[in-house]
């Protein structure tokens, strides 16, 4: 470990001593990332149990066909994740990571009320407000954990997989709890579930907030009251006001398909606005940092057909089918695997990391980011292959369904923990929560490829059988597998040029 990072210029004496103190931390992780997996997991059990219940929810109660639920499915998670991006330049710029989350989990409950009280009227509404309040929360939380961390603590990936197991325990919880509710109890009482988890998370961190000293502080702080409230104001305002294009946008997926093409090459503009006052070193470093952000839209795109494609898979060729001899839903099967598997490893591998880094035989993040690509493309040829368990009513293996699942989470864990860790190891601290906050719009970007995907897959044809769907859902299954096994190939052979450009970051 390293402790001759300082910390920022713009600190006050106290504030730096305050964060040295944070960041000299004995043993494998400080107390205060365990306050932000609690905040964390309580939030992730919202986005996750309603991320799960999306597809069936527009299926079964909206009436929507597959195709037009894959890319309203798309354009929903999308802007999720597109408000990352803004989320993270206005935390940086004016509000501070703690208020940008109070923020944001003030949004979340309002939208889990409002599709409580109606699910059905209040759906597009209630999905704007936690669109808009995720984009608050999400980014700078993630920027508070590589902040505890000195710039080279070889401890920083084993914090955030840690972190990462957080996610998870909440994305299990609400993957299985919300949609057995909604199926079994009512529509209305998953998605109060909603507010509850938000306020839960919101309680935990207002508790917890102090320990962190200086980190997410509103850079802000030392102007006069006046001017810094009434900036902070407008920014609350701006954000209600936004939910009125975000409705009409993700309502008619052509407006998404507008917006994508135009935010991304502004995004970049700003970008390389930003890195003109940058060193040669800092401009390489953040050119490594896009590459890795390239590699993961197309990972998510195809990770992301969990909430999608798949989802649809289970409902229509995985149901009453039964894992190992126990009933088992198959949806909520499809919307806890993945994390279950992510609890089960993400400890384990982080040890496994902190231990090859002690040996000096740790792959770096190039290296991981291709074993990711690699195991992603083994987990698609294997939900291919369930085409050959199915009967001839098309009800395919839950088992193999499983399987191809814990594979896929263990490509995760390669790739998404370390992609959080790799933005604020590879951006200028003044950028970090912009540098997050592009790490999540390429998620974004991930998402509606991943609803073009799916309604690619899909049949239109309302007569179709589930034999008919088992057969075309599996066949872009084997191809997706084949581009994310050519993905790994490329990253791999990429591996020497990335190093040089990464100036000695792992």
């Amino acid at each position: 470990m390293s402790n001759s990072t300082a910390p920022s210029d713009h600190l006050s004496v106290s504030e730096q001593e305050s964060l040295l103190s944070i960041r000299d931390f004995k043993g494998t992780y400080p107390k205060q990332i365990w306050y932000l997996f609690m905040v964390e997991m309580w939030e992730r059990f919202c986005f996750y149990g309603m991320r799960g219940m999306l597809m069936v929810f527009m299926v079964t109660q909206l009436g929507l066909g597959d195709g037009q639920a894959n890319l309203q499915y798309g354009s929903i998670q999308s802007f999720v994740y597109a408000f990352t991006f803004l989320g993270g330049i206005l935390a940086d710029r004016f509000l501070g990571f703690r208020k940008s989350l109070l923020w944001g989990s003030i949004l979340m409950c309002i939208g889990g009320i409002l599709m409580g009280m109606d699910p059905v009227n209040n759906f597009y509404l209630g999905i704007c407000f936690n669109i808009i309040g995720s984009g608050f929360f999400k980014p700078n939380i993630s920027t508070m954990v590589g902040q505890l961390y000195h710039e080279n603590d070889s401890r920083r990936d084993a914090g955030f997989s840690l972190f990462y197991a957080g996610i998870n325990i909440g994305a299990f919880l609400g993957g299985t709890i919300m949609i057995l509710v909604a199926k079994n109890i009512s529509w209305n009482a998953a998605f109060y579930l909603v507010a509850v988890a938000m306020c839960i998370s919101l309680l935990v961190f207002l508790m917890t907030q102090k320990s962190f000293g200086s980190i997410g502080l509103s850079p802000l702080r030392h102007m006069p009251q006046e001017p810094r409230l009434g900036r902070e104001a407008l920014i609350y305002y701006i954000s209600l006001l936004a939910i009125v294009p975000v409705w009409f946008m993700i309502t008619d997926t052509r407006y998404t398909d507008r917006f994508m093409s135009i935010i991304g090459p502004l995004t970049l503009v700003y970008l390389a606005w930003e890195m003109r006052s940058l060193s040669k070193s800092e401009n390489l470093r953040l050119g490594a940092a896009m590459l890795f952000i390239l590699f993961s839209v197309i990972f998510w795109a195809f990770f992301e057909q969990s909430g999608g494609s798949l989802s649809q898979f289970a409902l229509y060729n995985l149901q009453n089918q039964d894992f190992w001899g126990f009933t088992m839903d198959a949806n909520a099967a499809n919307n806890s695997a993945n994390a279950f598997f992510v609890i089960l490893f993400a400890p384990l591998l982080g040890m496994v990391w902190v231990g090859l880094s002690a040996r000096r035989a740790e792959p770096n993040s190039i290296l991981k980011f291709s074993m990711a690509f690699a195991m992603l493309g083994l987990a698609f040829i294997l939900f291919y292959a369930n085409r050959f368990f199915a009967n001839p009513q098309g009800m395919a293996s839950l088992e193999i369904f499983v399987l191809a699942y814990l594979v896929i989470s263990v490509g995760e864990l390669c790739l998404s923990p370390i992609g959080l860790s790799l933005m604020t190891k590879l951006s200028p601290l003044r950028m970090q929560g912009l540098m997050m906050g592009m790490w999540f719009l390429a998620s974004a970007y991930g998402q509606y490829v991943a609803g073009l995907l799916g309604a690619g897959m899909s049949l239109s044809d309302q007569a179709s059988t589930a034999q008919d769907k088992l057969m075309a859902y599996t066949s872009g299954y084997l191809q997706l597998g084949y581009y994310a096994l050519a993905a790994a190939l490329i990253l791999a052979l990429l591996n020497r040029p990335m190093k040089r450009m990464m100036q000695g970051i792992h």
